[in-house]
């Protein structure tokens, strides 16, 4: 038989394991994102070091050292923003707006710290985008539709708060 015709082993047609995706540009990040970020390292240090010792099954082990791989890069990539002015809409800050007559309150943060449900949305979400750099009483295109965003009220977002 042909060397072409012949199986190795099993393991050459299981499924690649991929790297957790980075989110293109830039790592900006808050004093709470990296925070959360470095956090989230030590957390994931210990469950690689703890299945280790239990002798877990690979592919677990496997899966927590990926998950330290993104972590890792992400502390490692991490930019610190400046403490926001409060003067515009910028990283760290709290937005009150109005949308199609309905009034909306929402965090400007780094992509790890984001949380829709919670009110915190990356700088790289394209409402976020739309809103960065305005001033309370500044009108702002959104989805192609001119004055489509009223920008209310801007606060700072404390360092230490989950906000």
């Amino acid at each position: 038989m042909s060397v072409a015709f012949r199986r190795e082993g099993d393991d050459e047609h299981l499924e690649p394991k991929f790297e957790i995706p980075i989110p293109p540009g830039p790592n900006l990040v808050t004093r709470r994102g990296l925070a959360l970020i470095n956090a989230r390292v030590a957390e994931v240090v210990a469950e690689v070091a703890r299945l280790t010792a239990d002798g877990a099954d690979q592919a677990r082990i496997d899966a927590a050292r990926r998950d330290l791989r993104y972590w890792q890069t992400r502390q490692i990539t991490a930019e610190l923003v400046p403490v926001p002015t409060g003067e515009t809409v910028e990283i760290g800050t709290r937005v009150t707006f109005r949308h199609n007559g309905r009034e909306r309150e929402l965090t400007i943060t780094g992509d790890d710290e984001a949380d829709p449900g919670a009110g915190r949305i990356a700088f790289s979400a394209p409402l976020a985008r739309a809103l960065l750099g305005a001033e309370p009483g500044e009108l702002l295109e959104f989805a192609g539709k001119p004055d489509a965003l009223e920008v209310l009220a801007i606060a700072v977002v404390p360092a230490d708060t989950s906000a």
